[in-house]
């Protein structure tokens, strides 16, 4: 038996080795649901933020708030296009899953970056949906877990985790009482009226690569 340990590096390099185990680990075992409905902003509490290191591929957006706000640094423009605060929790064996908040956001990329994107889209400039999740192993083992294994959206396209433009190291393991934060990222050509998507988490893999616990679909309204 394959164990989780293609989960190790969050980088490009094993994504291909992990793919067929990852989607054969979602669609062999059924998967529970969810589902998360906007929350008012004044409600949303914004210091998940204050300890996030800025991407060094994707414009920061931290102070896209606003619909059709724009913002520039030295990694392109973006725009925010949809937004929603989510601030929800989800259990998934011992992981816990806090999904923060999902953004829709239209962005050109500075011209050193170009080569980046394109091994996912040969646009110049794109649409691409955001999640930000924190995650944490609540139990004294080592966990081998992705937050998202699989994204859909409510105009059909579908993306699985070697699609994400963020990189920053969240599937793979996570020791005991540990937790890691950030964002995850992918690029979508159907964003028009985009009203949803759905996320399909990894399963749960103890350290010897024993699955203990499937996985888990989240539905995300705009």
């Amino acid at each position: 038996m394959v164990g989780p340990s293609f989960l190790k590096d969050g980088g490009v390099f094993l994504r291909k080795t992990i793919g067929l185990i990852l989607l054969l680990s979602l669609f062999i075992v059924g998967c529970s649901n969810d589902a998360v409905e906007p929350v008012k902003k004044g409600d949303i509490p914004i210091d998940y933020l204050k300890d996030y290191y800025s991407n060094p591929q994707v414009t920061d957006d931290r102070t896209l708030i606003e619909v059709d706000q724009t913002i520039s640094d030295e990694k392109g423009e973006a725009t925010l296009k949809a937004i929603n605060y989510i601030n929800s929790t989800h259990e998934i064996g011992p992981v816990q899953l806090r999904i923060k908040d999902m953004k829709l956001i239209h962005l050109k990329p500075d011209y050193s970056l170009i080569d980046y994107f394109h091994v996912l889209t040969h646009d110049e400039e794109f649409d691409f949906v955001k999640v930000f999740v924190e995650i944490e192993n609540t139990s004294s083992e080592k966990v081998n877990f992705a937050p998202i294994a699989l994204l859909e959206t409510s105009s059909g396209e579908k993306f699985d985790w070697e699609k994400d433009i963020y990189l920053e190291e969240l599937n793979g393991e996570l020791e005991g009482k540990a937790s890691k934060k950030g964002n995850l990222g992918f690029i979508v050509e159907k964003s028009e009226d985009l009203e949803w998507i759905e996320i399909t988490t990894s399963d749960v893999f103890d350290k010897d690569g024993s699955k203990i616990q499937d996985s888990q679909k989240v539905k995300i309204e705009f």
